[in-house]
């Protein structure tokens, strides 16, 4: 008796299975247990020492209110949070998917759209489960609204722009400009995890959580895009 289409189509990926498939199982698989144990640690306490030392470390002595550095260093990191934006990372997808489409790429469309709804919804869910408060030591450099954990504008770059990156690196032949892709989407995460907890808008932790969240989400699409069997080059 054949098989639905369905599991026609999982056997297909099942029988192609590869040790990096392999490997990017595990990584999801590992990614949300460390998600999910720094959740519990966040829940417990357990990381209010080292956040505090972290925000108080990027202050002025003497003048908690004021974050080190000019006022040029304070409005370039208020410029690279905002990567990390709602508006912004609606722009990007909005952007990448209409690119793929107009290549005659819908796989690689449709799995960017996914892992960003994906990561926003996540986050959102999240946010309310753990209800966790907002830093209280410093003044906010930027308006905030929901709660802390884990940060969204962490939660949406990484995933935004890491599957972003391995979408443009799966068309891609060299080495080299698969590199370079990918050293944007990490610059641009780092930066805008970064300037969440120098903003004082975030704990570290917080920040934590969502880098590996967004990772997750990101490892995931590359899952699918192989399931889906999206065109790739180069390996």
């Amino acid at each position: 008796m054949a098989l639905p289409n369905p599991l026609r189509a999982l056997w297909r990926f099942l029988r192609r299975f590869e040790a990096r498939v392999l490997l990017g199982v595990i990584g999801v698989a590992g990614a949300l247990w460390l998600f999910w144990l720094i959740g519990g640690v966040v829940s417990a306490g357990g990381a209010d020492a080292w956040d505090r030392s972290v925000i108080l470390a990027l202050r002025e002595p003497g003048n908690i209110a004021e974050p080190r550095g000019s006022g040029t260093l304070q409005e370039a990191v208020r410029d690279i949070t905002a990567l990390g934006g709602t508006t912004m990372v609606i722009l990007a997808t909005l952007t990448g998917v209409l690119a793929f489409l107009f290549h005659r790429l819908p796989r690689h469309a449709l799995v960017l759209a996914g892992a960003v709804l994906a990561a926003w919804l996540s986050k959102e869910g999240l946010k309310a489960f753990y209800d966790r408060p907002r830093p209280d030591l410093v003044p906010h450099g930027s308006f905030v609204y929901s709660a802390s954990f884990p940060s969204g504008h962490t939660t949406l770059s990484t995933a935004t722009f890491l599957t972003l990156a391995m979408l443009i690196a799966s068309l891609e032949e060299r080495r080299r400009s698969k590199a370079l892709v990918y050293a944007i989407a990490v610059f641009v995460l780092v930066g805008v995890g970064m300037s969440r907890v120098y903003l004082g808008v975030h704990w570290p932790s917080d920040v934590l959580g969502g880098w590996v969240l967004g990772a997750a989400w990101a490892l995931l699409a590359w899952l699918a895009l192989r399931y889906l069997g999206g065109r790739t080059r180069g390996g």
